[in-house]
């Protein structure tokens, strides 16, 4: 009877199942923000790390080559360590909710597969800070003269840095001019204390 009873309220208010189900995509509209928003912090790391060692050593040699491979060693040596990082967190945070789950009698089933995967957290870790790497390791790829490349280089970082605070910050629903100009003067900051101090070893000839 007081199954019935519930279908018939339900019948009455259909307001109520579309609640239910906006709240269902309540939740799952978070988990994919929260996903985003990793990926846009990645792909900064990977752009503000990248453009900070290129500039390093365009300090200290000029050639475009020195700049190019020391990106791309950055990118990959970047991008195996946000993997690995990713990867060991992820395992280490997958046992701990196994085991409370052990605890509580839940093992199995839904519970379980809905855990985070390391492999998948991994992976996106790594493409992301890669897709942040590119950007410099672009823009001064194809620039011979080393003033130019430079300012190039610094330019699309910049651009680039802007886009990530904008985007950051509406996924986390942050001030968007704030949270941008903070990102893009952090940026800038540590590619110029990294160019700076390069330029000290080189005038100093170690």
């Amino acid at each position: 009877m007081a199954v019935n009873d519930t279908k018939l309220a339900d019948a009455e208010n259909p307001g109520a199942m579309c609640r239910g189900g906006d709240a269902d995509s309540d939740v799952d509209f978070a988990g994919r923000a929260n996903w985003l928003r990793a990926a846009v912090l990645g792909a900064n790391d990977g752009l503000v790390s990248t453009a900070s060692l290129m500039l390093g050593v365009g300090a200290v040699k000029h050639e475009v080559r020195a700049m190019v491979i020391s990106g791309f060693a950055g990118l990959l040596a970047g991008a195996c360590s946000m993997a690995i990082g990713e990867f060991v967190s992820v395992c280490s945070q997958r046992d701990v909710e196994i085991a409370q789950l052990d605890r509580d009698g839940k093992r199995g089933g839904d519970e379980e597969r809905a855990l985070p995967s390391p492999v998948q957290a991994a992976a996106a870790s790594a493409l992301a800070f890669s897709v942040g790497a590119l950007l410099p390791l672009l823009a001064a790829g194809f620039i011979v003269g080393y003033k130019l490349r430079v300012a190039v280089v610094v330019a699309v970082a910049t651009l680039a840095l802007a886009a990530f605070g904008v985007v950051g910050a509406v996924l986390g629903r942050a001030p968007v001019v704030r949270s941008s100009a903070r990102v893009v003067v952090g940026g800038l900051a540590a590619m110029g204390l990294t160019f700076g101090l390069m330029r000290l070893f080189r005038a100093s000839g170690i």
